[in-house]
Formats: structure tokens, sequence, C-alpha cells
């Protein structure tokens, strides 16, 4: 390859091409193959069709990887004019702030779609039961020490830790009431109908307001048109019966974007009372503020910038270095 059309290959407007092209290439494979799944699998049958569909998503997903890694990440350091900051500059507050609330929220629907994280200890504060043998002793002597026996033992077993899972595979889920057409809904179903999808999409986001990079920027927030055209498509489809169901009861109360069936009252209560009956009553707390936490961690660590040839540490070493030198 020339000198000038290598300097072609990573221009501004070719890396650009790469960051939206290659997404568009993976949900349009999905949309069309997804879409004429019945005619395809009528046509060839239900085993072709999935290696017709997994040859051509592997090919989408092959040219989003080989436009980053050969287009998109190359032109990074070539074309300093793509730069909304200095390459090793601290990231700026309303960039790490955005990049906090996407990451949250991605990685809280992941850590709200596992089971519920617990304490593996708990302490128990209920009624036991006395052995046969204090009892029979002390009616033996008298009354007065029986009661009084069955009182201290009732103290002793009534208090104990007990050892339990880390995770509660019991909490509840969406479900439709027995003998009914009514929607009960749990947890992340009331944000979501996708929740996969988006959690992929927000963690793309936020890792995009962490780079400098324009587009950089637009390949890591393609996966949110990815959660909001395929999540659509994937409910047109069931709709219709295609490759799954989705009830009109279920469609009436729950949305694809999050959140959006909440804020608009489609849940049978207003905004406010469905935010506080999730966070209320359905969230798991502790899978969230683990999510939070790790989210927090990754801004910080990545926010602060990193100083050439070695970073914040090296620096110091040398600056040690030379006082110590003179």
């Amino acid at each position: 390859m020339s000198a000038s059309a290598k300097i072609l290959s990573l221009s501004p407007a070719n890396a650009i091409k790469w960051s939206v092209g290659s997404w568009s290439l993976f949900i349009a494979e999905n949309y069309i193959l997804s879409e004429n799944r019945t005619a395809i699998i009528a046509a060839v049958g239900d085993d072709n069709y999935h290696y017709i569909y997994g040859l051509c998503s592997t090919l989408a997903v092959s040219s989003i990887v080989y436009g980053y890694q050969y287009k998109i990440k190359p032109a990074s350091s070539s074309v300093p004019g793509m730069m909304l900051w200095a390459k090793n500059a601290p990231v700026p507050l309303p960039a790490r702030i955005a990049a906090f609330v996407s990451m949250g929220l991605g990685l809280g629907l992941v850590s709200q779609s596992v089971p519920k994280l617990q304490i593996p200890l708990e302490y128990r504060n209920g009624n036991g039961n006395i052995s046969a043998t204090a009892n029979n002793e002390a009616s033996a002597s008298s009354p007065a020490a029986a009661r009084t026996a069955a009182e201290n033992s009732n103290a002793e077993s009534s208090k104990k830790w007990k050892v339990r899972c880390p995770f509660d595979f019991t909490d509840g889920k969406s479900k439709s009431l027995e003998g009914g057409s009514a929607i009960t809904l749990h947890g992340v179903e009331r944000i979501s109908r996708h929740p996969g999808l988006w959690s992929f999409g927000l963690l793309g986001l936020g890792f995009s307001f962490l780079s400098p990079f324009a587009p950089i920027r637009i390949w890591l927030s393609m996966p949110m048109m990815v959660a909001w055209i395929g999540g659509g498509h994937t409910d047109s489809r069931h709709r219709r019966g295609m490759g799954g169901e989705l009830s009109r009861d279920m469609d009436a109360v729950t949305s694809n974007v999050p959140f959006w069936a909440m804020l608009s009252g489609r849940q049978g209560v207003g905004a406010m009372d469905a935010f506080g009956k999730l966070l209320g009553e359905e969230v798991k707390g502790l899978n969230g503020l683990l999510a939070l936490g790790v989210a927090a961690s990754f801004v910080a660590s990545r926010g602060r910038g990193r100083v050439p040839g070695g970073g914040a540490s090296s620096s110091s070493a040398r600056l040690m270095g030379s006082r110590f030198g003179r």
C-alpha cells in the first residue's frame, strides 16, 4: 500500500465509516435473517437456517472487530484533529459523570438479572424447642424449675447464627396471575423487556464517554442502536408469533426502552409509585451496590489520565530521584 493510500485509510471519514458501517451491517444482517426466518426455514430447513444465521453473524462481528483494530484504533494516534481532549489528559468531569451513570445503569441491569446476593450468615431470633431430656429432668424436680429450664432453653436456641447460600434463588419474577390475564411485574422486567441488550448498549455508551477520539466514541456507542432496533424488532416478531411470544397484556405494561413504561404510567400506577415499588420492594440491593461500586472504580481509574512514560507512579519516582540526587 502506498503512503497516500495508507493515510487515506486512516482518515477521520474512513474511521467514522467503519465505526458506523460495521455495526450497521450487524444490525441489518440480524434484521433481515430474523424477519425472513419462516420463509428461509421453509426453503432450506431449520438446521441450515441456523447455519446461515451463524455464518452471517460471525462475518458481521468479524467486520466490527477488524474495523476497530485496523481502521479506527490506528487512526486515533494519527488524526489529532478528531480528539475531544488531549490523549493522556484527565477525562473532563461531565464525561466522567456521564460514563458513571451509563455504566452504573448497564451493570445495574446485569446485576438485577442474576440471582439475588445475600449475606451468607443470618442471625435468627425465633422460638426454639427444648430437648425432651431437659424437660423431663426439670418436670421431675418442680413446676417452677420446669418453667425456668424451658425459658433458658428457648433463649439459647432462639438466637443462633445460621449459614445460608450467598445467592437467593427464590427471588420473584414477573408472571401472569393464575386463572386470569393480569400481569404481576417484578424487578428487571418492570424496567425493560430486553435488559440484556440494553445493559450491553449502556456499557458501551459508558466506555465511549471515556474516550477522547470521536470515531471510537461512535463505535462504542453503536450497541445502543443494536438494543433499540434489535429489541424493537424482536418485539415485533414475537407479537406475530415468530420465534417467540409477546402477549398483549405483557406488551401493554412493559417497554423495550428502559423505564419508558414506568415513566408513561403504563403499569397501572404513576411514575413515582412505580419507581417507589421497584426501589423499595423489588430491587436486589447488594447486587445494585456491587454494580455501582464496579462502575465507580472503573471510571475513577480511567478518568485520571495517564502520564507518558509510565504514569503517575514513574513520575513520582523520577521526582523523588531528582530530589535525593541533588
